[in-house]
């Protein structure tokens, strides 16, 4: 990977395809793959290495965060965190201060990630997942 990596982070138009390296990270890191954005979604990428998809509620100042993911390869380095900030500064400065997400808590990577990142836990899915793992829920409220 060449160049600065926070200046290689783009914003992609939603409603648009998804980069095949995208739907290739999406399926080596959950397993399969999500269709094209709809228009209330958002897509950040780290071009070839990382990726974040959030849904997007201008009318409640409100994003939730579907999927971030790097690839294995790169893991390690810092960028998971560089994309995350990277999304909450700009979902700040188009007004989205409430974020959600919700995540396993045996990923222990990235809970450790969320909270260095300011994210706090705020609820619990029970059995939210095929697995019956629960989901943990997590909220970050930017200033205004």
């Amino acid at each position: 990977m060449t160049g600065a990596p926070e200046a290689r982070i783009q914003r992609l138009a939603g409603n648009g395809a998804l980069p095949d390296w995208v739907s290739r990270l999406d399926r080596t890191a959950f397993g399969s793959a999500w269709k094209a954005p709809a228009a209330h979604e958002a897509l950040w990428v780290l071009p070839e290495v990382a990726f974040a998809r959030w849904a997007c509620i201008p009318a409640a100042a409100e994003a939730e965060l579907l999927r971030i993911a790097v690839d294995p390869a790169h893991r390690g380095q810092g960028l998971g965190r560089l994309l995350l900030e990277a999304c909450q500064r700009d979902l700040a400065a188009e007004g989205l201060v409430h974020l959600f997400l919700e995540v396993r808590p045996s990923n222990a990577g990235a809970v450790r990630l969320y909270e260095a990142c300011g994210w706090e836990p705020c609820g619990r899915r029970l059995r939210y997942y095929t697995d019956g793992e629960d989901a943990a829920l997590y909220q970050r409220r930017e200033a205004v």
